[in-house]
C-alpha cells in the first residue's frame, strides 16, 4: 500500500466561522490551529497546507484565567539596543483584540514558510461583523 501524499488538486478548503466569546484564549487558539494545518482531516500531509479558511468574531470578549489579564505580556523586539517592547494584554485587548489572538495561533504554527502561509487563512475580527459572506462559510463549534 502506497502513502497518500496531498497535492493541491486534491485539497479542498472551507470556510468555518467561530464565535470567540466566552472562549478562553488558550484553547480556542489550539483548535484554531488544528483548523489552519488541516489536522482534523484525513488528507493531513505535514508538509502540505491542507487547512481550512477560519473566521474568527467577536475577539473583544476571550477570556483570561486567573491574574493573566495583567501579568500576560507580549514582547517584541526593534532590532536596536534597547528596543524591547511590552505590552501587558489588558492594554492590548483594548487597543488592538484582534492581535492577542493572532499572536497566539501564529505561536502555534510552523516557523517556516509554510507557517507563513497558514497564517493567512486567518480572518479575525472584534465585533460580530465578518466580511466573508460571500465564501458560505459554516459555523464551527468545539467544546471547551
Amino acid at each position: 500500500m502506497k502513502t497518500f501524499v496531498a497535492t493541491p488538486a486534491n485539497i479542498e478548503r472551507k470556510w468555518l466561522v467561530i464565535d470567540a466569546s466566552g472562549k478562553t484564549l488558550g484553547r480556542l487558539a489550539t483548535e484554531i490551529a488544528v483548523l489552519l494545518r488541516g489536522k482534523h482531516k484525513a488528507i493531513y500531509t505535514p508538509f502540505a497546507d491542507t487547512g481550512d479558511y477560519v473566521i474568527v468574531t467577536n475577539a473583544s470578549k476571550i477570556v483570561l484565567t486567573g491574574k493573566k489579564l495583567d501579568q500576560k505580556m507580549y514582547r517584541h523586539h526593534s532590532g536596536y539596543a534597547g528596543g524591547l517592547k511590552e505590552v501587558d494584554y489588558r492594554t492590548l485587548m483594548s487597543k488592538n483584540p484582534e492581535k492577542a489572538l493572532e499572536l497566539a495561533v501564529k505561536g502555534m504554527l510552523p516557523k517556516n514558510s509554510l507557517g507563513r502561509q497558514m497564517i493567512k487563512k486567518l480572518h479575525v475580527y472584534a465585533g460580530a461583523e465578518h466580511a466573508h459572506e460571500a465564501q458560505k462559510p459554516e459555523e464551527y463549534t468545539f467544546e471547551q
